[in-house]
């Protein structure tokens, strides 16, 4: 009989314990898969941090750099006139005070004057910065060319007069007629404020073109010309 009870007793002491141990066991499991879940959490966490990016406040980079891109574009054209033109020119032959014949030539000319500005003049006291904001100081437009369009010219008349007694000095008088059909366009586009044309495109095309570069707040400030012949 005592050995039954002791039997019993101990049977109740071994499923005691190994409800304990099941249970420790249990709690070490629960303990370690939250245990697990929380470095989990922490890795993906720190995996997200390696793809967080930062925006970084725009740099304007030293002025000299700027000045060069600036002075790459060399001559900005900004502005280009265009017109047609009629001149008559003539020469005489004289015998003493005597006009004994004269050629006339009558030349119908299509002529072109550009304008723009000489970027190359531009140095760093033409550059200034203000915390993002990028200041540049261009120089007065002028003329950079002027031609006739040779292709679009011709000699409308070439007289020589009675018994071709004038002077046939073609070529002369025709090189006399574009000088003057050069002379009368460019009048007609000063007239016409071609400069300050040059000078409102100028802005639009400088600022256009430092942006490009990556200068967001770029402020272009123009120089007036007083002179345009």
């Amino acid at each position: 009989m005592n050995i039954y009870k002791s039997f019993i007793f101990h049977s109740h002491i071994l499923k005691n314990t190994a409800l304990i141990t099941s249970g420790s066991f249990i709690l070490i499991i629960l303990f370690g898969v939250l245990g697990m879940g929380k470095i989990t959490n922490n890795f993906i966490e720190s995996i997200t941090h390696i793809f967080d990016h930062e925006i970084t406040p725009p740099q304007i980079n030293n002025p000299h750099f700027i000045v060069k891109q600036i002075q790459a574009v060399s001559e900005l054209t900004t502005t280009k006139f265009v017109m047609d033109a009629i001149v008559p020119t003539s020469s005489s032959r004289k015998l003493g005070n005597w006009v004994i014949g004269e050629t006339s030539l009558l030349y119908v000319a299509r002529g072109e004057v550009k304008a723009g500005l000489d970027l190359s003049k531009i140095t760093t006291d033409n550059i200034q910065v203000n915390e993002d904001t990028l200041k540049i100081t261009l120089p007065a437009p002028k003329i950079l060319d002027e031609k006739i369009d040779v292709n679009q010219s011709q000699v409308y008349d070439y007289n020589r007069g009675f018994l071709n007694l004038g002077p046939d000095i073609a070529p002369q008088l025709q090189e006399q007629a574009q000088r003057q059909t050069l002379v009368k366009i460019k009048e007609t586009a000063c007239a016409q404020q071609i400069l300050n044309q040059a000078n409102e495109k100028a802005v639009i095309l400088v600022t256009q073109l430092m942006q490009t570069a990556g200068y967001q707040n770029v402020e272009v400030i123009t120089t007036p010309s007083h002179q345009c012949l």
